[in-house]
């Protein structure tokens, strides 16, 4: 805990990451105005990541509210930057336990809605509509959307007016002078906060550690024309479903090269469906649904697919197991993947690959050619983002830690004045005096499994992950009033060997187990169920540790007839 030279009444301006820092996802932070006892709090984005391997069972993680829970009667407002998942995902779970007015632009207040409808049981959030250049007063906060470029629609930066200062919340966001779908990043804008004098700046770094600026998506879009053109077969192009600019080129370029465009994938579907009715996709003629798919001649036919991250429930994935109804890919077909693999993602990715290649098809990525570009800045484009702002304190986050390091070098050589590198969980005093982490809070994580969310501490995770190291052994007892075993052991193993090395049945060795421990009890013991199940299960465990090498979880039930 940080000492607080500034304690007392007077009022201060503090900024508290609940999530995305020091990490990529789960975007959640706050900022609070008010004495350091009471303070006023504007909440911006709520994000999920997802999970890995090791959360066995597990589909999302999100930032733990319960710091902000129980200051909601004074949380005036969350504001959405725009609509990824690691900035939106977590609204519907989470609003319940905010309650507060939502601010977000039209594309992700319809993407927003899609995922209610989606979704049985989400909450019907209260939410406002409103587009770059409005500003919004709440409490003691006014707001500003700034228009930036990105890979999505409709992506914004925050300006964030206080009594002690401006703040500027770049939230993601690139510098692309040629976007295909959308505005360009507002320099005007930027210079003119530098102008008005900005305290500080809270700042992507996801490419800090990436020379130069990045290339342009019309860039990518002159790309996808010329593979798709060239061409003999089928082509298959996938990429992230909210990528509706990308979408976008690859039906500009099928259209010039006399192609119909197969959209394959629900989330592709809700995408694009959203797209169209907000003009976005005008002059570009309608797609066709999978079903079409096979009766389109070879060499006329674009399918864009959900499942560029490897997803094993995607259309890609499925096509590549040739587990798809509708969709198949035959030798001389080309697959591009239009993306960057998220970290993590790798394997998954590799063996859907390995699959197609192994039919014959042929694979572009991002090593190939231009087939993707990032929606974040490289240093280049940062350092100029600098030089219109010229906040006095600057705040990496959107990165690990690595990213943040490179990005707080960066500031320092932009001349920066006060650069803070923060965790999850900081306070950081902005003003007034020094800027310094004055508190911290609780930063912990909620995991979505199934339809519940449950706490970082609960022993489901752990459990399962025993579960997938060595397995489970179940035992039922039924015992007398003497202790005396009686009936039939009941048995089950799952994700135990059959064998041990020496070719012995380790379920008949299990049994023995139970037989020779519960009669070799004291009889008083034998007559308490939970002293027998304890005992039961350290003996399964030591005897099929010494035969197996591994420890399995054991659930041992005794009943007294």
């Amino acid at each position: 805990m940080a000492k607080r030279p500034h304690s007392g009444t007077a009022d201060e301006l503090v900024f508290c990451p609940l999530g995305g820092v020091g990490e990529i996802g789960m975007n959640f932070s706050l900022y609070g105005h008010g004495s350091p006892a009471k303070k006023d709090w504007l909440a911006v984005d709520c994000g999920v990541a997802f999970a890995g391997p090791d959360l066995p069972g597990i589909d999302l993680i999100m930032p733990d509210p319960r710091f902000l829970t129980a200051e909601k009667k004074r949380l005036r407002a969350l504001v959405i930057t725009h609509a990824h998942e690691d900035h939106i995902g977590a609204v519907a779970d989470l609003w319940p336990r905010l309650g507060c007015p939502i601010y977000l632009t039209p594309f992700a207040a319809a993407m927003l809605e899609a995922k209610r409808l989606n979704e049985p049981g989400a909450p019907k959030v209260p939410i406002h509509v409103i587009q770059p250049g409005q500003v919004i007063e709440v409490g003691p906060f006014s707001f500003e959307m700034i228009a930036v470029a990105h890979s999505i629609p409709e992506s914004t930066s925050l300006a964030i007016r206080t009594p002690l200062g401006l703040v500027v919340h770049t939230s993601d966001w690139k510098i692309d002078p040629t976007p295909v779908l959308g505005a360009v990043t507002d320099e005007a804008r930027f210079r003119a906060l530098g102008d008005e004098g900005v305290l500080a700046m809270i700042g992507d770094s996801t490419n800090a550690i990436r020379e130069g600026i990045s290339p342009s998506e019309r860039e990518v879009a002159k790309e996808l024309e010329k593979i798709i053109r060239a061409a003999k077969g089928r082509v298959a192009v996938t990429t992230f479903a909210s990528n509706a600019g990308r979408i976008r080129s690859v039906a500009e370029a099928a259209m010039r090269c006399d192609r119909q465009v197969v959209l394959v994938g629900r989330a592709m579907e809700r995408v694009i469906g959203i797209a169209r009715e907000q003009g976005m996709l005008d002059g570009i003629p309608p797609f066709v649904g999978a079903e079409s798919y096979g009766y389109l001649p070879r060499d006329k036919v674009v399918a864009v697919l959900t499942g560029s991250q490897g997803e094993p429930r995607a259309a890609l994935a499925r096509i590549a197991n040739d587990d798809h109804p509708e969709v198949t890919l035959t030798p001389g077909d080309t697959v591009v993947f239009s993306s960057r693999t998220i970290p993590g993602n790798e394997k998954a990715v590799g063996n859907i690959i390995n699959s197609l290649v192994k039919q014959g098809v042929k694979i572009i990525t991002d090593r190939d050619g231009l087939v993707h570009v990032s929606g974040h800045p490289r240093r280049g484009e940062m350092e100029q983002m600098y030089t219109w702002v010229r906040p006095k304190i600057a705040i990496p986050v959107h990165g690990e830690a690595y990213h943040m390091a490179e990005h707080a070098a960066l500031a320092r050589r932009m001349g920066v004045k006060d650069v803070i590198l923060a965790n999850d969980g900081d306070v950081i005093r902005l003003a007034p005096g020094e800027p310094d982490v004055v508190d911290t809070v609780p930063a912990q994580r909620l995991f979505k499994d199934g339809s519940l969310l449950i706490e970082e501490a609960a022993r489901v995770v752990p459990e399962r992950r025993r579960l997938s190291f060595a397995g489970i052994v179940s035992v039922a007892i039924a015992l007398d009033d003497r202790g005396q075993i009686v009936g039939d052991i009941q048995m089950d193993m799952a994700g135990v060997p059959e064998q041990d090395a020496m070719g012995e049945d380790l379920a008949e060795l299990v049994e023995e187990t139970v037989i020779d421990c519960v009669e070799g009890l004291p009889k008083a013991r034998r007559r308490d169920p939970d002293a027998v199940a304890e005992s039961v299960t350290r003996a399964i465990r030591g005897t099929l540790n010494g035969r197996w090498g591994k420890k399995p979880m054991c659930h041992v039930l005794v009943v007294t007839v």
